[in-house]
């Protein structure tokens, strides 16, 4: 019988390949938890996720990326800290990230964000994603395996987010070169590691778009990229260069990494279900729903954190001013009070739409329409081109013996790798 309670969920590799045990564990004591190690309260409830992400006049985003680490820079005592926060807040980590703003600075930029993502862009950005995906799927099914993780999601999801920003094409190998590290399972933030937090992407990030954006507003074209420099606030301002380039860094970086991890869990599933594979081969109006549930079984990001601004009682727990709330997207997403059997995948799951996946609230994924589409364009392309895609025995082991490995972070859930065979149609045809 594991003890949990020994287990260090932010530090040890223990539960890396398999959480929801330990999630269950807490849950079962209380559906807001706090556990021993870091003095953070776990919430693996749904109804009780749900009340915090709509509640940011009582919960900060300042911590939402980092959490207990390096912890805040100065003691927050009394009844209310919100000074102490708005005071201090510049100096943490991520702290000119969109995920870690609060209204009204992140009203602002997220409204700019969403000027950069309109309905129109994201159906023009869907129009070559399928470009993309042939491109890719050419080299990659003409060996008969590979691993799906590195050579088809990551670079996919890298090209379609450039083709979005209008990253000229010229540029765009630089791009892949210098932000797909050569390990998946490289560590970044939060890692379950000691290592420190990870800036040179973001640094290459930010010298990118401020010459692009710099360049557009002095010689304006007809491209992506003078949108991107002519966006302005929705009071009608122009934002500081700085601003812009921020806020489409976090969209370039966070998009893909979530994205490859959707893609990977959902192969897996599909390489894993062979009966599954066939029934979305025959009806492929069940793809859509078959994404949500892959978002909701495997959620990309395990779980988000806010800071308590004033004491507050969340699930009948009262919670003092100054806690760390960590909210355990992939907990909340098997919560039977909501979803019934919840370990189980059911692409027939009525309600798999509800899960947490993208957060909620003020702070809910502007990028989900986008993930959802990438996710549906490579699976239709894949099951279009293969007659049967399995898992490679040879790396993974038998069936009753699977070997994955996972990001060793306590943010994100994905594979680092997923080792796949197939057969395709232009083989079958010979």
């Amino acid at each position: 019988m594991t003890d949990y309670d020994a287990i260090d969920f932010f530090r040890d590799d223990a539960l890396v390949t398999d959480p929801y045990p330990y999630f269950e564990h807490l849950r079962a004591r209380c559906p807001v938890q706090r556990e021993p190690h870091h003095d953070v309260v776990m919430v693996t409830g749904y109804d009780e996720a749900v009340r915090i992400y709509n509640d940011h006049e009582t919960f900060s985003s300042c911590t939402s990326v980092t959490g207990p680490f390096p912890g805040f820079p100065v003691p927050l005592e009394g009844d209310d800290v919100s000074e102490l926060i708005a005071r201090h807040r510049d100096e943490l980590p991520m702290s000119d990230q969109l995920p870690t703003l609060d209204p009204p600075v992140h009203t602002a930029h997220r409204a700019l964000l969403m000027r950069l993502i309109t309905p129109k862009r994201l159906k023009e950005n869907e129009a070559a994603m399928w470009h993309i995906a042939d491109g890719l799927l050419d080299s990659f099914l003409a060996r008969g395996e590979g691993d799906f993780v590195r050579d088809l999601a990551a670079p996919f999801t890298m090209l379609v987010i450039a083709d979005l920003l209008g990253v000229p094409e010229e540029d765009r190998a630089e791009f892949r070169a210098r932000l797909q590290r050569p390990e998946a399972n490289e560590p970044g933030i939060g890692s379950t590691g000691e290592e420190t937090m990870e800036h040179t992407p973001l640094e290459f990030l930010y010298g990118r778009f401020t010459t692009y954006i710099e360049q557009r507003r002095s010689r304006p074209r007809e491209d992506v990229l003078t949108g991107l420099a002519a966006a302005t606030f929705p009071d009608g301002t122009t934002p500081e260069v700085a601003d812009v380039v921020r806020v489409a860094a976090n969209l370039f970086a966070a998009g893909q990494e979530t994205t490859v991890r959707l893609l990977g869990s959902a192969l897996r599933t599909l390489a894993e279900n062979p009966d599954l594979q066939r029934l979305l081969r025959a009806e492929r109006r069940r793809i859509p729903l078959f994404i949500e549930e892959s978002l909701r079984t495997e959620s990309p990001i395990k779980g988000d954190f806010r800071l308590s601004r004033r004491a507050t009682t969340v699930g009948g727990v009262e919670l003092p001013a100054g806690t760390t709330v960590m909210l355990l997207n992939g907990a909340a997403n098997r919560d039977p009070r909501q979803f019934d059997d919840p370990a189980v995948f059911d692409v027939e799951r009525a309600n798999a739409r509800r899960h947490l996946a993208f957060g909620r609230g003020i702070h809910s994924c502007p990028g989900a329409p986008l993930a959802r589409a990438e996710a549906r364009v490579v699976i239709e392309r894949l099951l279009d081109r293969t007659t049967d895609i399995r898992i490679s025995e040879r790396v993974h082991g038998p069936v009753d013996a699977r070997r994955y490995d996972y990001v060793p972070t306590f943010i994100l859930r994905g594979l680092t790798a997923l080792h796949l065979e197939f057969d395709t149609v232009e083989s079958e045809g010979r």
